[in-house]
């Protein structure tokens, strides 16, 4: 079975793209960046800070003066990717630098690394730029390190993640980044706007707006207007509508206001694409989990989405072996959905995280029944999945190229969210086509995952 790219893992970002110029004798910083699209941009932030103050980006870690490990503390496996990275910073640099979320329990990191310059949490952007300060003290050149106006970005010139909230004021079990990240703060909207601006006027032709819950954005500022723009996320995708680049929202609880957003997709002012994180399907499940348990009313929902947008594309996320879950529950998973149709989906297997309510649940589920339930899921959504993309070959659609090379083009539809969906390949009279470019392709072949093309 093939496996749905990259690893279905939310805690996953695209590799950052490191610009590495450097002039002679400019103090330089390495930078390795763990979790998800947030913590990219944070990296994003740290590194535009650094290099306002005349630092350059090293692209390995003996060349570096000192390394910033920008850790994921969303699971187990992921906490101990974070321990082996610094780890290896360690070995090869010497001089570590730790933030992050994982950064938020710093005794874990310094019983296993205690030879750390600093440890910080995540969006402490400060303290990390007083570590880098007393390890490689800055040496700016105000008439050679120029900054561009959209800062150090991490992603490829032509899409950009655009951070909307920080934190989140759900509970679920299974999570710790209300604790690691705190309560929904939520970005005026005119200052979200501003950075669209400048990303659009930089080239960027896709904006990726994420959050920790983008549906809730604007609730903690009681959904104000300042500056002429209001702080909901039905006002704000609008406005980022107008901006003339595609609008792709991640992260989406199926709130009732989320139908708002539905016409905004038809009228082509944003992507048609929805990232909702529904994890499960079952009431009792969803139960224990602390989620809302509608799952026969978010069927509806997503009914009445396709019927007001019927080429609108949902991507979702599930747990499987969730303790407790029986095979009962696991099927009702199974059954949402043949029904759901889903486009796009994502499944890992639970896992303990150290201070999750989820870990004192009881009935935890062995292992080998995990695996077996995840494979039989994927077989399912596979198979979904191949249907839908069979059903596309003779259309012409519109694409953005992301690479070229000597092979070929790799460009992604409108369906296709970077590096966590498929891509469409076009592998003939691709030459002129450069990353950024948005074309229309006649579809040619589908597989499981991505399709085929030609101009």
């Amino acid at each position: 079975m093939s496996q749905n790219p990259p690893l279905l893992r939310p805690d996953l970002a695209p590799a950052p793209v490191f610009d590495t110029t450097r002039r002679d004798g400019q103090p330089t910083i390495g930078m390795v960046s763990l979790g998800c699209p947030k913590a990219l941009v944070d990296s994003e932030r740290i590194l535009t800070r650094l290099r306002a103050e005349g630092y350059a980006i090293s692209p390995d870690y003996k060349g570096a003066g000192a390394v910033i490990v920008n850790t994921c503390g969303f699971l187990d496996s992921a906490k101990a990717e974070s321990l082996q990275a610094i780890g290896e910073a360690l070995s090869e640099n010497g001089k570590v630098i730790v933030t992050g979320c994982l950064g938020a329990e710093p005794e874990y990191i310094t019983g296993a690394h205690p030879s750390v310059l600093a440890v910080t949490g995540p969006q402490q952007y400060e303290q990390v730029l007083d570590a880098v300060h007393g390890a490689v003290p800055p040496s700016p050149d105000p008439f050679i390190d120029l900054l561009p106006a959209s800062g150090v970005k991490l992603t490829p010139r032509h899409y950009s993640y655009l951070k909307i909230s920080e934190g989140c004021n759900h509970a679920c079990r299974f999570c710790i980044i209300p604790d690691m990240r705190g309560k929904l703060v939520s970005r005026p909207a005119h200052a979200v706007m501003r950075e669209a601006e400048k990303l659009v006027e930089a080239g960027v032709r896709e904006l990726l707006v994420i959050s920790q819950d983008t549906s809730a954005y604007g609730l903690d500022r009681k959904f104000a207007t300042e500056r002429g723009h209001r702080a909901h996320i039905t006002d704000l995708a609008r406005d980022l509508g107008g901006l003339g680049a595609w609008v792709r929202l991640h992260y989406v609880y199926p709130y009732p206001h989320v139908r708002d957003l539905i016409p905004l997709m038809a009228d082509g002012l944003v992507l048609p694409y929805l990232d909702i994180p529904f994890q499960h399907a079952h009431p009792d499940t969803l139960k224990r989990m602390a989620r809302p348990a509608a799952a026969a009313k978010t069927l509806d929902e997503i009914a009445a989405w396709r019927a007001a947008c019927p080429d609108i594309t949902l991507r979702s996320t599930f747990i499987v072996g969730y303790p407790g879950e029986t095979e009962a529950e696991f099927q009702t998973l199974l059954d949402w959905l043949d029904e759901a149709q889903l486009d796009r989906v994502g499944c890992f297997q639970y896992e303990n995280v150290r201070g999750a309510r989820a870990n004192d649940l009881p009935d935890h589920i062995p292992d080998e029944v995990k695996q077996e339930r995840w494979n039989r899921f994927m077989e399912k959504a596979q198979a979904i999945s191949e249907a839908k993309l069979a059903a596309k070959v003779g259309q012409k659609i519109e694409v953005i190229v992301d690479e070229v090379d000597a092979g070929g083009a790799t460009c992604r539809t409108r369906a296709d969210a970077p590096e966590i969906d498929g891509n469409l390949f076009i592998d003939e009279g691709f030459e002129a086509l450069a990353p950024g470019d948005i074309v229309t392709v006649t579809v040619d072949e589908a597989g499981e995952y991505d399709l085929w093309g030609r101009l």
